[in-house]
C-alpha cells in the first residue's frame, strides 16, 4: 500500500479517482471499488479452508493484477505465492516482493525465456509450465546463461482442451528431460480443469473433476515409479476448490476470483444448489458508477459503459437493488431502467462486473471502502502487462 504522502502529486479527477478519507459518494467514477471488510473475510476464509485441508494456496494474479491485494491474500489468507499467466506480469510481482511465483502458462518466445531466466535474480523462485520436450532445451541454456535455477511443472491437460500433454507417457517423457537439464528441477504438475469451472450444476462440475483428478493420480504414482517426487501438484479454481482438496492427490490451490467474486461466477450453485455469491463468497469488487442523464423517465444514463468492464460474460449487475436494472451500454454510457423513478442525476450506483479479470484490467486504481470511507487506494500493478 502506498503512503499518503506518495498521493500529493495526484489530483481527484485527474490521475486518481479518490484519496484516503474521503466519503465514498465523493469518488470519481467510474472506478473500482473494493469492499475491504468483504475482502478481508473471503481471503481469511479460503486461507482457513486451505489450511484445515492440508493445501497450500497460490493465489492467481491475472485475476486482480495487484501487488497490494496480493500480500494482503499472503499477510490473511497464508498464500504461498502467486500465478501469473504471462512473463511480464510476473515481473511486476518480483519487483513487488512477491518471492514465490508460477507462471501457469507455457514461455515459449525467445525474448520472453530470457527475461523468464533472469527473474530468480529479483530475488523470486521462479516455476513455468511445459507440454513440450523441445521446450526444456530453450528454458535450460536460458538458465545457465544467467546462472540461474527455473522449476517446471509438466502440465496435464486434463480437460480445458488447451495447453498441456494428455498421455501419463507423455508426462514422464518431459519430466524425465527436465530433471536432466542443467539449469531447470522437476517441480511437479500443472493440472488446471478450466473449462468447468462455470457450470452451474456442482454435480456436473464434480463429474469433470473426478475424469481429471484419475488422470492426474496415474501420472503423479508413474512419476514416483520413476524417481521423481512432485513437490507441487496443482490446480482448482473458485468453482472446484473443494473437490480437488479432497482429491488426495492434488497439493496446491489456484483459486483466483474467491476474493472479489463477479456476477458469472455468483450465478454457479454449491452442493445445496445456493448460488455461491448468496453463502460461500461476498461480493467485494465493484465498479462504482454515477447516473449522468435521466432524460428519459424510465431511463436512467449511467457513465460506466465498454470501456469501464467486460462484458464477455454478461453485462453487470446492480448491487443491493431490486427496482432497478442495467440493461444495455455502449462505450461510454451504461443503460439502467428505473421504471419507478428511484433515481437522480449524480446518484451512485455499485455494479457487480460479468468477469472481474479483465474488468480490472482497463484501470489503473482500487478505491478501498470501509464503512463508507476511502481507506486506501492501491494501483492495479501489472494492468496491461499481457506479453
Amino acid at each position: 500500500m502506498k503512503d499518503l504522502t506518495d498521493f500529493e502529486k495526484y489530483e481527484v479527477g485527474y490521475d486518481i479517482p479518490a484519496k484516503p478519507g474521503m466519503a465514498e459518494d465523493d469518488i470519481q467514477t467510474p472506478a473500482l471499488v473494493l469492499d475491504l471488510d468483504a475482502l478481508e473475510r473471503n481471503i481469511t476464509k479460503m486461507g482457513d479452508y486451505a489450511k484445515a485441508h492440508g493445501m497450500r494456496h497460490r493465489t492467481h494474479g491475472k485475476m486482480h493484477k495487484s501487488v497490494d491485494v496480493q500480500k494482503l491474500q499472503q499477510e490473511l489468507g497464508g498464500a504461498c505465492g502467486v500465478c501469473c499467466q504471462k512473463v511480464s506480469e510476473a515481473e511486476v510481482f518480483a519487483r513487488g516482493g512477491i518471492t514465490d511465483i508460477l507462471v501457469s502458462n507455457q514461455v515459449r518466445d525467445p525474448a520472453k525465456i530470457d527475461r523468464l531466466a533472469r527473474l530468480p535474480k529479483l530475488g523470486a523462485r521462479t516455476i513455468c509450465c511445459v507440454d513440450d520436450p523441445a521446450n526444456v532445451a530453450e528454458l535450460s541454456a536460458a538458465a545457465q546463461k544467467y546462472g540461474t535455477e527455473i522449476e517446471c511443472l509438466v502440465e496435464i491437460d486434463c480437460g480445458a482442451g488447451r495447453c498441456g500433454v494428455t498421455t501419463t507417457p507423455e508426462v514422464i517423457k518431459i519430466a524425465r528431460a527436465v530433471d536432466a537439464a542443467e539449469g531447470l528441477k522437476f517441480a511437479g504438475i500443472q493440472a488446471y480443469q478450466g473449462a468447468m469451472q462455470h457450470l452451474d450444476s456442482y454435480d456436473e462440475r464434480k463429474a469433470k473433476i473426478d475424469i481429471a483428478v484419475e488422470m492426474v493420480r496415474d501420472a503423479v504414482d508413474a512419476l514416483k515409479a520413476e524417481g521423481l517426487e512432485c513437490d507441487i501438484v496443482g490446480g482448482g479454481g473458485t468453482g472446484s476448490y473443494y473437490f480437488e482438496s479432497n482429491s488426495g492427490v492434488y497439493n496446491e490451490l489456484q483459486c483466483g476470483s474467491y476474493a472479489f467474486m463477479d456476477a458469472d461466477y455468483g450465478r454457479i450453485l454449491d452442493k445445496d444448489g445456493k448460488r455461491i455469491d448468496e453463502g460461500e463468497w461476498e461480493n467485494a469488487f465493484f465498479i462504482l458508477t454515477s447516473v449522468m442523464s435521466h432524460a428519459k423517465a424510465e431511463k436512467a444514463i449511467v457513465d460506466a459503459g465498454l470501456k469501464a468492464q467486460s462484458v464477455d460474460s454478461g453485462l453487470p449487475v446492480v448491487f443491493g437493488r431490486d427496482d432497478v436494472d442495467y440493461v444495455k451500454c455502449s462505450d461510454e454510457h451504461g443503460v439502467v431502467m428505473d421504471p419507478q423513478g428511484a433515481l437522480k442525476v449524480n446518484d451512485k450506483l455499485r455494479l457487480v462486473p460479468g468477469h472481474c479479470d479483465p474488468t480490472a484490467n482497463v484501470h489503473d486504481w482500487y478505491v478501498g471502502v470501509r464503512g463508507g470511507k476511502v481507506e486506501t487506494v492501491w494501483p492495479v500493478s501489472a494492468r496491461g502487462r499481457a506479453y
